[in-house]
């Protein structure tokens, strides 16, 4: 929890010179770190963001927030001495994705510059040092952890010794199996959204319409509220029939002949390209499924269920031959919680439309045929659902939840590890704090060194 509270704070870290672009505070030195200062404004920037958050701050904010500052520029300098570097492309990405984040809640590009006073390339040029900082620091802190080992006797050890307070309640989980089919989308469905897709090319190519506003109006993805624009991506961030296409643009004014996907069809428009990252704008278009051709696919599950039911077949044997699911068909159908990598779920963590199957089923149970949206491609798709597992809520316990206790311990001792690295370096660290800021109760101690007499 400490490390998440660190990585927040660096993140209004990040936007701090932004809220204040227009505070004439006064360059005051508040702590001396090695010999790195921390500024009064960088305080009360770091502050100001934390207020505009919404951020709870456990003590006096000039306490506190300095305190944080100070152990972020520790990380640094050892980031400095291991030579730790990070992926620009990712301080890129995070980046654009924090831009986004600011257009989504304020409403515009145009209100964010407005907002911050400051246009766009600005606002970037200075959110790019705070996140690549951040990102060095994570790096520090694996750094430090990675050497960590535990044993089943290091879990149970960790166990014993903990207040019955300090036990977790365990919601109620399940574990479930799924199948698969996707409808069958008629050719005429497809061939109208290619024509619509063919138009808008056209319109934008002619120079009839701007790409940015076609997205708007039309694109069934995320990012038609900003006009198409997906930000900067590396290849691998991209899926690979639109990495193909989008890669080998080179006039930015064009549009691209037409790209399917597993999420749709899509047209895309070069924005600009930095070394093996690019920005593209697209349009995406998702065929409709006919009642018509859902109602087949149900059929098809239902007798599926039909001949399991009659012991004709498993539904483990099936389902590699049947599911179109590729992320549960070569495993018997076992869906994974990508939160947690196990293969539990809290009933708020499935699907809604499986939760609301499974909730009433009993263990070993086979659902009817029931509709689902796809979580990626968004396009309804039938399923049924085998209930493998229900475990009651309860107070955790080694024989059900040892792979939750055990991460646990892993928290514990990382943190554990990280203090001590901390208090040692704070230890061997030249500090200075000017006075009105050294009246405080630390978090960690060390801060304030005793003076050498004579």
């Amino acid at each position: 929890m400490k490390l998440k509270i660190l990585a927040f704070c660096l993140t209004c870290v990040a936007f701090a010179s932004l809220i204040s672009a227009q505070n004439n505070i006064a360059e005051e030195v508040a702590w001396v770190i090695g010999d790195q200062p921390i500024w009064k404004s960088e305080i009360e920037e770091m502050y100001q963001q934390m207020q505009y958050e919404r951020t709870p701050i456990n003590g006096d904010p000039y306490c506190v927030i300095p305190e944080r500052l100070a152990v972020e520029k520790l990380y640094l300098h050892q980031a400095e001495l291991d030579t730790v570097e990070v992926q620009e492309g990712m301080v890129a990405q995070e980046v654009d994705a924090r831009i986004n984040y600011y257009i989504t809640n304020l409403g515009s590009k145009e209100k964010v510059e407005q907002y911050f006073n400051k246009t766009i390339p600005q606002l970037k040029e200075d959110m790019t040092e705070s996140i690549r900082n951040m990102q060095k620091i994570r790096m520090v802190q694996n750094s430090l952890t990675k050497d960590l080992k535990t044993t089943p006797s290091d879990v149970r050890k960790y166990f014993s010794n903990l207040d019955q307070d300090s036990v977790p309640y365990v919601p109620l989980q399940v574990e479930v199996q799924i199948m698969t089919i996707n409808p069958v989308i008629p050719r005429e469905e497809i061939d109208e959204v290619k024509a619509r897709l063919r138009e808008y090319s056209e319109r934008i190519n002619s120079g009839e319409a701007d790409f940015s506003t076609l997205a708007i109006l039309y694109s069934e993805d995320g990012s038609s509220m900003y006009g198409g624009e997906i930000g900067f991506r590396g290849r691998s961030a991209l899926v690979p029939e639109y990495a193909a296409v989008a890669f080998n643009l080179n006039d930015t004014k064009k549009v691209s002949k037409i790209v399917e996907t597993e999420y749709g069809y899509h047209i895309i428009q070069l924005i600009e390209k930095r070394g093996d990252r690019i920005n593209t704008r697209h349009i995406l278009l998702r065929p409709k499924v006919s009642d018509k051709d859902l109602e087949i696919a149900i059929n098809r599950l239902d007798t599926i269920r039909t001949d399991i039911l009659e012991g004709k077949v498993t539904f483990e044997e099936l389902v590699p031959y049947v599911s179109q699911d590729k992320d549960t068909r070569y495993s018997k159908g076992m869906m994974v919680n990508q939160n947690t990598n196990s293969t539990r779920f809290e009933m708020s963590q499935l699907p809604q439309e499986v939760a609301k199957v499974v909730n009433t089923m009993k263990v070993g149970e086979i659902s009817m045929p029931f509709i689902m949206k796809s979580s990626k491609s968004n396009r309804d798709i039938v399923a049924i659902v085998k209930l493998t597992n229900r475990i009651d809520a309860h107070k955790a316990n080694l024989s059900d939840d040892f792979q939750m206790i055990k991460g646990m311990y892993e928290n514990a001792r990382k943190e554990e590890i990280i203090k001590e690295w901390l208090d040692k370096k704070i230890k061997d660290t030249y500090i200075r704090i000017e006075d009105g800021w050294n009246n405080c109760e630390f978090e960690h101690q060390g801060w304030i060194k005793a003076k050498k007499t004579e």
